[in-house]
């Protein structure tokens, strides 16, 4: 059985912001993207201006990848952010 499921409210750590996304790592090895789509409602110029690496971060599942312990991540239309 999954430790995550769609719609799951989930906590990680961000450890990389790349152009398409941020990387957050999760509990038992999972590792989890939010796509830049997945991010606003509106359009996102720069993702440094959402995360920072190291920062804890809440996001919503939308998919996962039990096979590979990838998850698929979104926090648009949340306030999931939590600064440390």
């Amino acid at each position: 059985m999954s430790k995550y499921k769609k719609d799951d409210i989930v906590t990680g750590s961000v450890t990389g912001i790349e152009k398409s996304g941020i990387f957050v790592g999760l509990e038992g090895d999972y590792t989890g993207l939010i796509h830049i789509s997945e991010i606003s409602e509106k359009f996102v110029k720069n993702i440094n201006d959402y995360a920072k690496i190291g920062e804890e971060i809440k996001a919503k599942v939308i998919s996962v990848d039990e096979e590979n312990l990838k998850l698929k991540l979104s926090i648009k239309g949340t306030n999931l952010v939590t600064k440390k």
